[in-house]
Formats: C-alpha cells, structure tokens, sequence
C-alpha cells in the first residue's frame, strides 16, 4: 500500500498565512480610499497634506490637532466630526473647511477625484489662507451638491514659499501623481514660471489665480490663469493717472525680483506716453538689501516726479508700505495689482490713503453676484480679489471635470473657446494664450470709520 505525502505541518500554516495575507491585501485595496497622501521624500512630504497634518499653524485649534490625527490613522469619520467642531469654533479656516470635505469624502468611501492648491503657508500665511478660501468655498459648493458627476472632490493642501526651487521640486512631485487632475496655483509669477515647463511635459493642468507676469502668457497649453495679462492691468492705471489725477511726471519703485511687477512696469511704462505722461528714471528696487526708502524719495522728488508707484513682490510688500510711509504725502502714491492686500490697510494706514491701483475684481461692483454675500457669511468677513480669482480658477478646473475627468480631457475643456464657467462676478473665459478674458476695476484706499479701506472708483 503506497502511503500518501503527508504536507509539513509548517509549511501548512505558512502557506495559510500567505493566502490570508493575499486575501487581507485585496480586501484592503478594494477599501481603502483612492485619494491618499502624495508619496513624497520626507523634505517636501511635510509641505504636503491631504488632512494628516496642519500647514496654517496659526489657525489650530484642540479639535482640528484632533481631526488631523484621526484622518492620518484613517479614521475619517471622527476626522469629520473633529474638523466640523473646529470650525464652529473659528469659522474663518479655509484649511478646516477643506480638511473636512477630505473626510467626509474618504468616510463615505466615496470614489472621489482630486486637486491640488499649492501657495506660499510658511511665508505669507495670510495672502496663503485668502487663496484657500477661494478653492475651498468652491470645494463646499460643489460637494454640497453631490460632486463633479456624483465624486466629490478633494483638495490636496501644498505649501511652497514662493519659492522657485521649492516649487520645482513640488510640482513634480504633483506631476507625477496620476491621482492629481489639476493644480491651482502658484501665487507668484516667479513660482508659476517655475512650475510651468513641469506641469506642460506632464500634461497636468496649472490654472493660476495670481501671477500676472507677461512670461506666463502662451508659456504653455496645460497652463491658464484667472486674472487677466498685465497689459489690461497697467494702462488704466496710466491714463487714470496721466488723464484724469494729472499727474505728467511719475517715479517707480519696482522689484527687479518679481517677474509680475515687472512686467507690471514695463506695461506701465508703455502706456504712459500714449496717455500724455513720462517715465521720471529713478534708482529705486524694493529688492536689494540695502534699499533705502528715504534716498528713493528724495531722488524722485529732486528729478521732478509728481507721482510715485509702488510694484513690490507679495513677500516684500512691507518695503513698499514703508517707502509710503516717508513718503509722508509729497507724492500721490499708484500701486499695482500686488498693493491690495490687508496688510497694505493695516500698516499703511494714513500713509496709504488715496493710493490708486488696478485689480481684477471687487465685491461692490458686482451687485447681480451672489459671491459676494455666500463668501462674507461663509468666512464671516469681506474677501478680497485673491479669494475671488482662486474661487474663479477652482471653479473653472470643476466645470472643465465635469466634462472629462483626464488631464488630457480637462485641457481640451478649457482650451475650447467656447468654454465658459460662472465666476465670482462673471464668466471664466480663457483666451488661447492661457491668459482670462477681462478688464480691471480702480480701487483706492480711503478712511472707513478708523480704519482704511479699498473702494471702487466711479
């Protein structure tokens, strides 16, 4: 009688551990949602979040420290239930807000597509947190009413100092995630123009709200941006000036650092002679580390400027205000797009009174939109053009999905020229350099009870 083969009783119970692993690894990826962290190396990985972590450190709170922690283990029903608590403590979060649609979307298991937003956290939190209120309100938007398609959307959260090799080094990381469809972003010119070649070779869409510099227009045709190009910015401000203050004879205090307002002089300086006015040549660069506001003025007033306009980068926007102040009123002051920030209001105070500048948008010239009043009761405070333009560029990527839900067939969508999407104010139209379709609102800072504040001019 042949005796039969008897297995080991090891190699049983490695064979079952095998198979019920096997079985575990399926069952897990049937389960686990699909919009996961970015793989990332450790240095870029901590600018990078979809809810396990705070990049706003200014606005924490027990719960969202709570939220963050219970999303990192994957328990997004108490991520939600965490995030939700936190905003009714401290409603003007936009991390909160969008943190909480990422759980409740993971909770939900719900088959969701993904975005990202990528801005300057670390060094300029507050122009940072404007942007986000933007994308995040059209997040809520869009998720309270079922998603793109029935998916929600998610927002991966990236901070990147407006710095061009930081943003290198994030953009590929971007690129390189199938799961992301469409970055919003940067804020800087210099940031974009960074990012731009990557975002094009991937085929991944950049949709800016910010970067005004004349060397993003046509750079490519994954790339788009929600304000207009700088020329349309600029020559208002000129002929204002020239035309209706005149002021013939004006000075510029520029950043040689800053692609956009650089390009913002140039187009300023264009536009001057067909106005009637010159330029008044006068050494005067925010950038450089040893500037000095006080010769800069003394210099323009003594080669006869009458005006002065001040074009800073974001992040040294408190030279310009300086420069302002020891201005002490001798010159009328223009400023470009960059100027109108709450920061320009707070610090400047009477020193900015009577500025003119040029910006894409304003909540008092719109009384059709209902933008205006959703953002103000959304986030418990007026919002500026930042906030609108991110909104416009969020909202353009969700109409866009909507059509397709492929990179490729997202930049078909916003490339065809009859795409449209409803904006803060009015309808996002791209033109087939990438650049928006419009025209610009003057704005100048005047006294508001004790405080300042930027209002349209007739």
């Amino acid at each position: 009688m042949t005796k039969r083969n008897k297995t080991p009783p090891f190699l049983s119970i490695v064979a079952i551990g095998l198979l019920g692993f096997a079985a575990f690894k399926f069952l897990t990826g049937l389960f686990t949602p699909k919009s996961l962290e970015s793989p990332a190396p450790p240095s870029i990985a901590t600018r990078i979040s979809l809810g396990s972590r705070i990049l706003v450190e200014s606005q924490t709170t027990a719960e969202k420290q709570a939220g963050v922690q219970a999303f990192a283990k994957g328990d997004y029903q108490t991520a939600s239930q965490k995030f939700q608590a936190s905003l009714q403590q401290n409603r003007n979060d936009p991390e909160s807000m969008i943190y909480l649609n990422n759980a409740t979307a993971n909770a939900n298991r719900a088959d969701s597509l993904k975005i990202a937003v990528s801005i300057p956290i670390r060094t300029n939190p507050n122009v940072a947190q404007e942007l986000l209120r933007g994308v995040a309100h059209a997040q809520d938007e869009v998720n309270l009413r079922g998603g793109i398609n029935r998916r929600l959307l998610q927002v991966q959260i990236v901070s990147d100092d407006n710095d061009p090799n930081i943003v290198k080094k994030v953009a590929a990381i971007l690129a390189k995630d199938p799961s992301v469809l469409a970055v919003i972003g940067h804020n800087a010119s210099n940031a974009s123009i960074a990012a731009a070649p990557i975002y094009q070779q991937e085929k991944l869409v950049m949709v800016s709200p910010t970067s005004f510099a004349n060397d993003l227009s046509g750079i490519g045709s994954y790339i788009f941006r929600t304000v207009p190009n700088i020329s349309v910015m600029a020559a208002p401000l000129a002929e204002y000036a020239v035309k209706t203050a005149g002021k013939t004879d004006i000075a510029i205090c520029f950043d040689s650092k800053a692609p956009d307002n650089l390009s913002f002089k140039e187009e300023f300086v264009k536009a001057l002679p067909a106005a009637g006015g010159k330029l008044v040549p006068s050494d005067c660069d925010l950038s450089i580390p040893d500037f000095n506001a006080e010769s800069a003025i003394a210099d323009a007033v003594s080669k006869g400027a009458k005006a002065l306009m001040l074009a800073p980068h974001i992040d040294r926007i408190d030279r310009a205000i300086y420069t302002a102040s020891i201005n002490r009123g001798k010159l009328p002051i223009y400023g470009s797009t960059t100027m109108y920030t709450f920061q320009t209001l707070k610090s400047g105070q009477k020193s900015v009174e009577g500025m003119i500048l040029p910006v894409p948008w304003h909540p008092d010239t719109n009384p059709g939109s209902n933008f205006p009043i959703d953002a103000r009761r959304r986030w418990k405070g007026v919002v500026n053009w930042r906030t609108a333009m991110s909104f416009d560029a969020t909202q353009a990527v969700i109409t866009g999905l909507k059509q397709s839900n492929t990179r490729e067939g997202l930049q078909k969508a916003l490339s065809d020229p009859n795409f449209a999407a409803l904006g803060a104010s009015e309808d996002i139209r791209f033109l087939p350099t990438g650049d928006r379709a419009g025209k610009p609102i003057l704005v100048q800072v005047k006294p508001a009870g004790n405080n300042y504040n930027f209002v349209p001019l007739p």
